[in-house]
């Protein structure tokens, strides 16, 4: 699966933002996705992810997320999304999407298998 990320841009502080995945050649619900994020001199973490069993999706924040980002998806047009509301300065940072190919739904970066190239988003205060 190839994942493009996108949506990302300057949004004031308390602004909202939504970020797209783009999943080709596979189907993004064959896999969770998360979204992860990297400021500037920090490590990766994760963000919110979705997975998918018989009953449905279920979704996964960070802390920081909760509450406040929301993770969904558009089957029809192959894409999950990343509707993020009441932004922070501290929310600033590259968003990655990423495919985990055993459907899990983790919080760790190192068990995703496919990422897309990112999207920088920035909130000033």
């Amino acid at each position: 699966v190839q994942l493009q990320a996108s949506g990302g841009g300057l949004v004031q502080a308390e602004g909202s933002l939504t970020l797209s995945c783009a999943a080709s050649g596979r189907a993004a619900s064959d896999y969770a996705i998360g979204w992860f994020r990297q400021a500037p001199g920090k490590e990766r973490e994760f963000v919110a992810t979705m997975s998918w069993s018989g009953v449905g999706p279920h979704t996964y924040y960070s802390d920081s997320a909760k509450g406040r980002f929301t993770i969904t998806r558009d089957n029809a047009v192959n894409t999950v999304y990343l509707s993020m509301s009441s932004l922070k300065p501290e929310d600033t940072a590259r968003y990655y999407c990423a495919a985990d190919e055993h459907g899990l739904g983790v919080r760790s970066p190192d068990l995703y298998h496919y990422w897309g190239q990112g999207t920088l988003v920035t909130v000033s205060s």
